[in-house]
Protein backbone atom coordinates (compact mmCIF):
# COMPACT_ATOMS: atom_id res chain seq x y z
CA UNK A 1 0.00 0.00 0.00
CA UNK A 2 2.71 2.63 0.97
CA UNK A 3 4.71 1.12 -2.44
CA UNK A 4 1.34 2.14 -4.02
CA UNK A 5 1.14 5.58 -2.73
CA UNK A 6 4.46 6.48 -3.31
CA UNK A 7 4.03 5.32 -7.05
CA UNK A 8 0.94 6.89 -7.38
CA UNK A 9 2.59 10.65 -5.89
CA UNK A 10 5.12 10.59 -9.06
CA UNK A 11 2.41 9.83 -11.52
CA UNK A 12 0.58 12.83 -9.99
CA UNK A 13 3.72 15.16 -10.12
CA UNK A 14 3.56 14.23 -13.91
CA UNK A 15 0.58 14.59 -14.61
CA UNK A 16 0.73 17.98 -13.75
CA UNK A 17 2.38 18.99 -17.07
CA UNK A 18 1.64 19.09 -19.91
CA UNK A 19 4.15 16.86 -21.85
CA UNK A 20 2.72 13.68 -20.33
CA UNK A 21 -0.72 14.08 -22.14
CA UNK A 22 -1.38 12.56 -25.58
CA UNK A 23 -4.15 15.30 -26.54
CA UNK A 24 -2.14 18.53 -27.33
CA UNK A 25 -3.08 20.94 -23.66
CA UNK A 26 -1.48 24.13 -23.06
CA UNK A 27 -2.12 24.35 -19.21
CA UNK A 28 -3.25 21.44 -16.84
CA UNK A 29 -5.36 22.41 -13.75
CA UNK A 30 -5.69 19.95 -10.77
CA UNK A 31 -8.32 18.61 -7.78
CA UNK A 32 -9.03 16.73 -5.76
CA UNK A 33 -11.49 14.98 -3.50
CA UNK A 34 -11.08 12.24 -0.76
CA UNK A 35 -10.85 9.41 -3.19
CA UNK A 36 -10.05 10.93 -6.32
CA UNK A 37 -7.11 13.67 -8.35
CA UNK A 38 -9.20 15.21 -11.46
CA UNK A 39 -6.47 16.25 -14.22
CA UNK A 40 -8.32 19.35 -16.20
CA UNK A 41 -7.08 19.71 -19.51
CA UNK A 42 -7.77 21.91 -22.71
CA UNK A 43 -10.80 20.18 -23.54
CA UNK A 44 -10.44 16.57 -21.61
CA UNK A 45 -10.74 15.87 -17.81
CA UNK A 46 -8.72 12.95 -16.62
CA UNK A 47 -9.66 11.09 -13.25
CA UNK A 48 -7.42 8.69 -11.19
CA UNK A 49 -8.50 6.95 -7.98
CA UNK A 50 -6.24 7.22 -4.95
CA UNK A 51 -4.55 4.05 -3.62
CA UNK A 52 -6.87 4.48 -0.26
CA UNK A 53 -8.61 2.02 1.32
CA UNK A 54 -11.44 3.42 3.65
CA UNK A 55 -13.38 0.11 4.18
CA UNK A 56 -16.72 1.08 2.59
CA UNK A 57 -14.42 1.81 -0.19
CA UNK A 58 -11.18 -0.18 -1.38
CA UNK A 59 -8.91 1.64 -4.42
CA UNK A 60 -5.49 0.46 -2.66
CA UNK A 61 -4.34 -1.68 -5.98
CA UNK A 62 -4.17 -1.09 -9.42
CA UNK A 63 -6.05 -3.78 -10.19
CA UNK A 64 -8.58 -2.45 -8.03
CA UNK A 65 -8.52 0.87 -9.69
CA UNK A 66 -8.76 -0.52 -13.20
CA UNK A 67 -11.80 -2.55 -11.99
CA UNK A 68 -13.82 0.67 -10.73
CA UNK A 69 -12.14 3.06 -13.67
CA UNK A 70 -14.38 0.63 -15.83
CA UNK A 71 -17.40 0.32 -13.90
CA UNK A 72 -17.44 4.02 -13.15
CA UNK A 73 -17.56 4.21 -17.22
CA UNK A 74 -20.55 2.28 -17.33
CA UNK A 75 -22.59 3.58 -14.67
CA UNK A 76 -21.85 7.32 -16.06
CA UNK A 77 -23.17 6.51 -19.61
CA UNK A 78 -26.86 6.04 -18.41
CA UNK A 79 -26.86 9.73 -17.29
CA UNK A 80 -23.80 11.43 -19.25
CA UNK A 81 -22.84 8.98 -22.08
CA UNK A 82 -21.47 11.36 -24.24
CA UNK A 83 -19.13 12.97 -21.55
CA UNK A 84 -17.75 9.57 -20.44
CA UNK A 85 -15.53 8.65 -23.36
CA UNK A 86 -12.82 5.73 -22.10
CA UNK A 87 -10.41 4.06 -19.65
CA UNK A 88 -6.88 4.86 -20.62
CA UNK A 89 -3.64 3.49 -19.41
CA UNK A 90 -0.58 5.92 -17.92
CA UNK A 91 2.28 3.81 -18.44
CA UNK A 92 5.98 3.98 -17.35
CA UNK A 93 9.32 3.24 -19.97
CA UNK A 94 12.10 1.73 -18.49
CA UNK A 95 13.84 4.99 -18.52
CA UNK A 96 11.22 6.19 -15.91
CA UNK A 97 9.19 8.84 -17.91
CA UNK A 98 5.82 8.67 -17.20
CA UNK A 99 2.96 9.08 -20.07
CA UNK A 100 -0.49 8.60 -20.73
CA UNK A 101 -0.91 6.14 -23.60
CA UNK A 102 2.79 5.59 -23.51
CA UNK A 103 5.17 3.09 -23.71
CA UNK A 104 6.28 1.11 -20.93
CA UNK A 105 4.52 -0.99 -18.01
CA UNK A 106 1.15 0.57 -17.23
CA UNK A 107 1.16 1.98 -13.26
CA UNK A 108 -2.31 3.79 -13.54
CA UNK A 109 -5.55 3.89 -14.94
CA UNK A 110 -7.48 6.99 -15.74
CA UNK A 111 -10.99 8.01 -16.39
CA UNK A 112 -11.05 10.40 -19.73
CA UNK A 113 -13.75 12.55 -20.11
CA UNK A 114 -15.49 15.72 -22.03
CA UNK A 115 -14.81 18.67 -20.35
CA UNK A 116 -17.29 20.52 -19.38
CA UNK A 117 -16.75 24.60 -18.62
CA UNK A 118 -16.29 24.84 -15.09
CA UNK A 119 -18.64 27.91 -14.76
CA UNK A 120 -21.49 25.74 -15.84
CA UNK A 121 -21.59 23.24 -12.70
CA UNK A 122 -24.73 23.53 -10.91
CA UNK A 123 -23.41 24.48 -7.21
CA UNK A 124 -21.86 27.73 -8.98
CA UNK A 125 -24.78 28.38 -10.82
CA UNK A 126 -26.82 28.26 -7.53
CA UNK A 127 -24.44 30.57 -6.15
CA UNK A 128 -25.43 33.24 -9.26
CA UNK A 129 -29.03 32.52 -9.00
CA UNK A 130 -28.75 31.05 -12.21
CA UNK A 131 -30.68 28.25 -11.21
CA UNK A 132 -34.84 28.76 -11.66
CA UNK A 133 -37.88 26.46 -11.76
CA UNK A 134 -38.01 25.27 -15.28
CA UNK A 135 -34.66 24.15 -14.91
CA UNK A 136 -35.11 22.18 -11.65
CA UNK A 137 -38.66 21.21 -13.71
CA UNK A 138 -36.60 20.03 -16.38
CA UNK A 139 -34.45 17.71 -13.64
CA UNK A 140 -37.30 15.92 -11.95
CA UNK A 141 -38.31 14.96 -15.19
CA UNK A 142 -34.80 13.32 -16.41
CA UNK A 143 -34.59 11.99 -12.47
CA UNK A 144 -38.19 10.58 -12.87
CA UNK A 145 -36.86 8.71 -16.09
CA UNK A 146 -33.92 7.37 -15.22
CA UNK A 147 -35.35 6.03 -12.05
CA UNK A 148 -38.55 4.01 -13.83
CA UNK A 149 -36.19 2.65 -16.09
CA UNK A 150 -33.36 2.37 -13.71
CA UNK A 151 -32.65 -1.82 -12.88
CA UNK A 152 -34.68 -3.26 -9.42
CA UNK A 153 -31.49 -3.98 -7.30
CA UNK A 154 -32.51 -7.75 -5.82
CA UNK A 155 -29.81 -9.91 -3.99
CA UNK A 156 -29.54 -13.39 -4.20
CA UNK A 157 -32.14 -13.58 -1.12
CA UNK A 158 -34.69 -11.55 -0.50
CA UNK A 159 -33.55 -7.47 0.04
CA UNK A 160 -33.45 -6.75 3.19
CA UNK A 161 -33.93 -2.73 3.28
CA UNK A 162 -33.84 -2.79 7.43
CA UNK A 163 -30.35 -4.61 7.43
CA UNK A 164 -28.66 -2.23 5.30
CA UNK A 165 -29.96 1.15 6.27
CA UNK A 166 -28.85 -0.09 9.64
CA UNK A 167 -25.50 -1.31 8.59
CA UNK A 168 -24.86 2.21 6.45
CA UNK A 169 -26.08 3.97 9.60
CA UNK A 170 -24.06 2.05 12.32
CA UNK A 171 -21.26 2.50 9.64
CA UNK A 172 -21.87 6.36 9.94
CA UNK A 173 -21.74 6.43 13.55
CA UNK A 174 -18.70 4.04 14.48
CA UNK A 175 -16.64 6.44 11.38
CA UNK A 176 -17.67 9.47 12.44
CA UNK A 177 -16.24 8.89 16.18
CA UNK A 178 -13.13 10.29 15.39
CA UNK A 179 -14.85 13.58 14.73
CA UNK A 180 -16.42 14.41 17.63
CA UNK A 181 -14.97 17.75 19.24
CA UNK A 182 -13.55 18.35 15.33
CA UNK A 183 -16.22 18.51 13.28
CA UNK A 184 -19.34 16.90 15.27
CA UNK A 185 -20.25 17.41 18.42
CA UNK A 186 -21.03 14.44 20.87
CA UNK A 187 -24.33 15.80 21.78
CA UNK A 188 -25.10 15.80 17.97
CA UNK A 189 -23.86 12.38 17.51
CA UNK A 190 -25.68 10.67 20.42
CA UNK A 191 -28.89 12.34 19.48
CA UNK A 192 -28.81 12.07 15.77
CA UNK A 193 -28.12 8.26 16.72
CA UNK A 194 -31.27 8.43 19.43
CA UNK A 195 -33.64 9.55 16.71
CA UNK A 196 -32.38 7.46 13.58
CA UNK A 197 -33.32 4.12 15.62
CA UNK A 198 -36.06 4.79 17.01
CA UNK A 199 -37.34 6.10 13.51
CA UNK A 200 -36.26 2.52 11.84
CA UNK A 201 -37.85 0.48 14.63
CA UNK A 202 -41.44 2.06 14.27
CA UNK A 203 -40.93 2.44 9.94
CA UNK A 204 -40.11 -1.55 9.09
CA UNK A 205 -43.33 -1.98 7.44
CA UNK A 206 -43.08 1.68 5.50
CA UNK A 207 -39.29 0.53 4.47
CA UNK A 208 -41.08 -2.76 3.23
CA UNK A 209 -43.51 -1.57 1.49
CA UNK A 210 -41.02 0.08 -0.28
CA UNK A 211 -39.13 -3.21 -1.45
CA UNK A 212 -42.40 -4.33 -2.60
CA UNK A 213 -43.10 -1.62 -4.74
CA UNK A 214 -39.97 -1.91 -6.63
CA UNK A 215 -38.48 1.77 -5.17
CA UNK A 216 -35.30 -0.22 -4.47
CA UNK A 217 -33.54 0.55 -7.98
CA UNK A 218 -29.38 0.91 -8.89
CA UNK A 219 -29.78 4.64 -8.48
CA UNK A 220 -26.86 7.21 -9.28
CA UNK A 221 -25.72 7.18 -5.67
CA UNK A 222 -24.47 10.23 -5.37
CA UNK A 223 -26.73 12.87 -6.94
CA UNK A 224 -26.04 16.89 -5.80
CA UNK A 225 -25.18 19.80 -6.89
CA UNK A 226 -21.41 19.13 -7.23
CA UNK A 227 -21.84 16.65 -9.58
CA UNK A 228 -24.25 18.05 -12.01
CA UNK A 229 -23.51 20.65 -14.91
CA UNK A 230 -26.21 23.21 -16.53
CA UNK A 231 -24.98 23.71 -20.34
CA UNK A 232 -25.91 22.89 -23.57
CA UNK A 233 -28.06 19.66 -21.80
CA UNK A 234 -27.99 18.51 -18.36
CA UNK A 235 -25.54 15.82 -17.18
CA UNK A 236 -25.33 14.39 -14.15
CA UNK A 237 -22.34 13.05 -13.35
CA UNK A 238 -19.86 11.13 -11.09
CA UNK A 239 -22.49 7.96 -10.16
CA UNK A 240 -21.08 5.83 -7.32
CA UNK A 241 -19.21 3.09 -8.57
CA UNK A 242 -17.00 1.80 -5.84
CA UNK A 243 -20.14 0.00 -3.13
CA UNK A 244 -23.71 -1.21 -4.38
CA UNK A 245 -24.71 -0.68 -1.04
CA UNK A 246 -24.38 3.13 -1.47
CA UNK A 247 -25.75 3.05 -5.37
CA UNK A 248 -27.96 0.49 -4.91
CA UNK A 249 -30.79 2.34 -2.80
CA UNK A 250 -34.57 3.59 -2.28
CA UNK A 251 -35.57 6.32 -5.10
CA UNK A 252 -36.47 8.42 -2.29
CA UNK A 253 -33.16 8.65 -0.95
CA UNK A 254 -31.73 9.85 -4.16
CA UNK A 255 -34.57 12.39 -4.49
CA UNK A 256 -33.26 13.40 -0.99
CA UNK A 257 -30.06 14.06 -1.44
CA UNK A 258 -30.81 16.87 -3.96
CA UNK A 259 -33.39 18.03 -2.10
CA UNK A 260 -31.36 18.64 0.91
CA UNK A 261 -27.86 19.48 -0.70
CA UNK A 262 -30.36 22.65 -2.11
CA UNK A 263 -31.93 22.72 2.00
CA UNK A 264 -27.69 23.15 2.64
CA UNK A 265 -27.45 25.93 -0.46
CA UNK A 266 -30.72 27.58 1.35
CA UNK A 267 -32.83 27.19 -1.39
CA UNK A 268 -35.50 25.66 0.15
CA UNK A 269 -37.69 27.31 -2.16
CA UNK A 270 -36.53 25.11 -5.26
CA UNK A 271 -35.92 21.96 -3.05
CA UNK A 272 -39.47 21.71 -2.28
CA UNK A 273 -40.48 22.80 -5.72
CA UNK A 274 -37.80 19.68 -7.26
CA UNK A 275 -39.81 17.22 -4.82
CA UNK A 276 -42.89 18.26 -5.84
CA UNK A 277 -42.57 17.74 -9.80
CA UNK A 278 -40.45 14.79 -8.90
CA UNK A 279 -43.61 13.46 -7.16
CA UNK A 280 -45.90 14.42 -10.28
CA UNK A 281 -43.67 12.70 -13.01
CA UNK A 282 -42.79 9.55 -10.61
CA UNK A 283 -46.52 9.09 -9.28
CA UNK A 284 -44.57 8.35 -6.02
CA UNK A 285 -46.38 9.63 -2.89
CA UNK A 286 -44.89 7.58 -0.77
CA UNK A 287 -41.69 9.18 -0.64
CA UNK A 288 -42.82 11.58 0.78
CA UNK A 289 -43.04 9.70 4.37
CA UNK A 290 -39.43 8.78 4.29
CA UNK A 291 -38.15 12.37 2.87
CA UNK A 292 -36.57 13.76 6.09
CA UNK A 293 -35.36 10.45 7.58
CA UNK A 294 -32.79 10.38 4.04
CA UNK A 295 -32.40 14.01 3.95
CA UNK A 296 -31.11 13.26 7.37
CA UNK A 297 -28.93 10.13 6.25
CA UNK A 298 -28.12 12.35 3.14
CA UNK A 299 -26.54 15.29 4.89
CA UNK A 300 -24.76 12.94 7.48
CA UNK A 301 -23.20 11.06 4.90
CA UNK A 302 -21.85 14.57 3.79
CA UNK A 303 -20.29 15.61 7.17
CA UNK A 304 -18.74 12.68 7.20
CA UNK A 305 -17.05 12.65 4.14
CA UNK A 306 -15.85 15.89 4.47
CA UNK A 307 -14.57 15.49 8.20
CA UNK A 308 -12.18 12.73 5.97
CA UNK A 309 -10.23 15.48 4.46
CA UNK A 310 -9.15 16.75 7.77
CA UNK A 311 -7.12 13.63 7.58
CA UNK A 312 -5.83 14.12 4.31
CA UNK A 313 -1.87 14.82 4.47
CA UNK A 314 -2.68 17.18 1.48
CA UNK A 315 -5.11 19.22 3.21
CA UNK A 316 -2.98 22.61 4.90
CA UNK A 317 -4.04 23.50 8.32
CA UNK A 318 -5.86 26.44 7.11
CA UNK A 319 -7.70 24.10 4.46
CA UNK A 320 -8.96 22.16 7.79
CA UNK A 321 -10.30 24.82 8.90
CA UNK A 322 -12.89 25.78 6.24
CA UNK A 323 -13.37 21.63 5.84
CA UNK A 324 -14.27 21.29 9.89
CA UNK A 325 -16.77 24.35 9.33
CA UNK A 326 -18.47 22.48 6.50
CA UNK A 327 -18.65 19.08 7.81
CA UNK A 328 -20.11 20.93 11.14
CA UNK A 329 -22.83 22.63 9.27
CA UNK A 330 -24.09 19.37 7.23
CA UNK A 331 -24.13 17.41 11.03
CA UNK A 332 -25.62 20.27 11.96
CA UNK A 333 -28.64 19.93 9.22
CA UNK A 334 -29.04 16.58 9.69
CA UNK A 335 -29.71 17.21 13.58
CA UNK A 336 -32.24 19.78 12.08
CA UNK A 337 -33.96 16.45 9.98
CA UNK A 338 -33.53 14.13 12.78
CA UNK A 339 -35.41 16.76 15.26
CA UNK A 340 -38.74 16.53 12.19
CA UNK A 341 -38.90 12.64 12.41
CA UNK A 342 -42.08 11.29 13.81
CA UNK A 343 -41.12 8.21 16.68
Amino acid sequence: MENQVSVQNQIVEALKKTETYDKASKKIEIKQTHISYVFLADNFVYKVKKAVNFGFLDFSTLEKRRKFCEKELVLNKRLCGDMYLEVIPINMSASGEIKINGEGKTVEYAVMMKKIPEEKIMTKLLEEEKIDKNIMNKMAKIIAGFHEKAQVSRTDTDFEPLSTIETNWRENFQQTQEFIGRSISAHTHKFIQKKVDQFMKKSQGLLAKRVAENRIKKCHGDMHSGNIFVADKIYIFDAIEFNERFSNCDVASEVAFLAMDLDFKERKDLSEFFVEKYVKYSGDQGLLKLLNFYKCYRAYVRGKVTSFRLNDPNVNDEEKKIVAKEAAAYFELASDYAKQLKN
